[in-house]
């Protein structure tokens, strides 16, 4: 057990160093604060020499100038060193967790859709901003204090015995029985931390989800119920913080009890042998001094072990994204225009025991329009998926010009498709961000007006106080369903895809604009491969060709007359359609 937990902290300490010199500054910045924290720390080892001399001239009635002069002037290096290696410290810190943060953020973006089917955005946003925060605590605030501290100690102890070995003994005689309380309270506030994180990353999850959905918990009155469990996710971080407040209740008092123990010894052992003769008066200062000088590193350095363990905490979280593999990316820059597209034996699921497509095979000749028909949860918006490579097949793969499609680099395949859904996604920001979204290069204002118009958005956009300028909200609140479908039409317009896949893109128009809209996709559809999930009749009844799925199988295919006589499903399916039609 031993041995298991002393490889865990090897691999930890490991994998934080490596994190830290992945990203550390430059080499001379890194000697320059080294270099100050010396020249801040060796003045202060030379003021108490200062004030043993001054202290014993005083006494003897031969105060000399120059000792005055060399005090004043170890005091003026001592703060300038300090202020300087704090800034520079600060940078450092401020520099590395800068570079961790890049990294993560980069790395995040890769990561495939299933890893945020599975993780809160709330917990991923935490592993980015606390977690790297704490261990920017540590460098910024503890790692050179560290530093300096262990050689202020050292230094301290070697002029102690200088001065005398005695009381430097009695002192030292007390470091044992600290380490023996500090290790095994380090351990414990190493676990502690790790948990408040965790806990901490899930109570931001929550937030999240209640913040980014607030009026779905106010339409359905969940303000109770949502209250209820953001009670228990704080009530169990005041549990953690309290286990942690315990531990450091003992190490803090205990730490300043045995101190002022040993200080107490040392007033009472130094006067009385200053008042035999044995000791000079400045000698006994000076060894307070010292005394004090070593105290307050060491009880930094208890802070500095706190600060340590709850760093390899936010390490191993950190690291636990880093080990988390990206979207497979291949080499080959797509070209798809005027391909043939097929799907050869698909197998898909989302968890093992609930198949989503099953054996799925089909083809699509170039320039094709297709409509995926079928009853809800039959695999129509995961073929999309599929498409998009959000996710991988389990079984089979998806082909183009008899290539398979993840031998194409990602981002210049995924340039190639419009997607247009039924709950078309808007980010805060600008009506024009939102239409040039995903665009590379400088857009024309032209060219985002021309775009508007075939989506029959411009005529509301040109209403709105500030028309392309207009800041449409988070998650586009100021904008209607209708008006957020437009815009990302005009956005897949703009993007001039050579693939559009289109989830029901009309679904929350009014009937005006819809009949406008379907004459502006048909427009952008000429020429390009369409696939087109639609639950109404009349947007899927000139397709090129049908698909119908149930329960992921493809039971049947062909246009829409052929499907009318040998289908039963599909039959069934548009008489339904055409009597709603009928009655609107």
């Amino acid at each position: 057990m031993k041995e298991q937990t002393e490889r865990i902290e090897k691999h930890q300490l490991n994998a934080f160093i490596r994190l830290l010199k992945k990203h550390r500054p430059s080499a001379w910045m890194i000697a320059a604060v080294l270099f100050l924290s010396l020249l801040e720390t060796g003045a202060g080892l030379i003021v108490p020499i200062f004030t043993k001399d001054l202290v014993d001239q005083a006494g003897a009635a031969s105060l000399s100038s120059n000792v005055i002069v060399l005090l004043i002037g170890a005091f003026v290096l001592q703060s300038v060193g300090a202020g300087f290696s704090y800034y520079m410290l600060m940078y450092i810190g401020e520099a590395i967790v800068k570079g961790i943060r890049e990294q993560l953020w980069s790395h995040i973006l890769l990561l495939p859709v299933s890893y945020f089917d599975q993780h809160q955005s709330g917990e991923t946003m935490s592993r980015i901003t606390q977690d790297t925060d704490t261990i920017k605590t540590l460098i910024t605030n503890h790692l050179v204090t560290f530093i300096s501290g262990i050689i202020a100690i050292a230094g301290s102890v070697v002029i102690l015995f200088m001065l005398d070995w005695k009381m430097t003994s009695i002192m030292l005689a007390v470091i044992p029985l600290s380490m023996l309380l500090l290790w095994p309270m380090g351990t414990k506030i190493y676990r502690i931390s790790k948990a408040t994180q965790d806990g901490m990353a899930s109570f931001s999850g929550d937030l999240g989800r209640v913040l980014g959905e607030v009026r779905l918990v106010k339409a359905y009155s969940g303000e109770d119920i949502e209250e209820g469990k953001g009670k228990n996710g704080i009530g169990n971080l005041f549990k953690l913080g309290l286990r942690e407040a315990k531990i450091q209740a003992i190490i803090s008092p205990f730490m300043t009890t045995i101190m002022m123990i040993v200080l107490v010894i040392l007033i009472g052992y130094g006067g009385v042998r200053v008042a035999t003769g044995d000791l000079s008066a400045g000698t006994l200062v000076a060894i307070i001094i010292y005394v004090f000088q070593i105290i307050v590193p060491f009880t930094q350095l208890a802070s500095f072990f706190t600060a340590f363990q709850k760093a390899m905490g936010a390490t191993d979280r950190i690291q636990e994204l880093f080990t988390m593999n990206a979207e497979e990316n291949g080499a080959e820059k797509a070209d798809v225009l005027n391909k043939e597209l097929r799907f050869e034996h698909i197998h898909f699921s989302y968890s093992e025991d609930k198949p989503i497509l099953t054996d799925l095979s089909f083809t699509v000749s170039p320039s094709r329009t297709v409509a995926l028909v079928g009853p809800s949860g039959g695999g129509k918006t995961t073929i999309f998926s599929l498409i998009e490579r959000f996710y991988k097949p389990v079984k089979g793969s998806v082909k183009i010009g008899g290539q398979d499609i993840s031998s194409f680099d990602l981002r210049s395949w995924r340039r190639q498709i419009g997607y247009v859904s039924q709950d078309s996604p808007i980010m805060s920001g600008s009506i024009r961000d939102n239409i040039c979204y995903g665009i590379e290069g400088e857009v024309q204002d032209e060219e985002v007006k021309q775009a508007a118009e075939l989506a029959n958005a411009a005529e509301f956009i040109e209403k709105m106080s500030d028309r392309y300028e207009t800041e449409v909200g988070e998650r586009g609140v100021k904008l209607s369903g209708g008006q957020k479908q437009r815009i990302a039409i005009a956005r897949a317009i703009l993007k001039n895809p050579s693939l559009l896949l289109l989830d029901e893109a009309t679904s929350n128009l009014d009937s005006e604009s819809e009949v406008l809209v379907q004459q502006a996709l048909k427009n952008l559809m000429t020429g390009r491969t369409t696939f087109v999930i639609a639950h109404r009749l009349s947007t899927v009844v000139d397709a090129d060709q049908i698909l119908i799925l149930e329960n992921g199988k493809l039971t049947g295919q062909g246009r829409h007359e052929e499907l009318l006589k040998s289908h039963s499903l599909y039959r069934k399916l548009a008489e339904k359609q055409l009597q709603l039609e009928a009655a609107n």
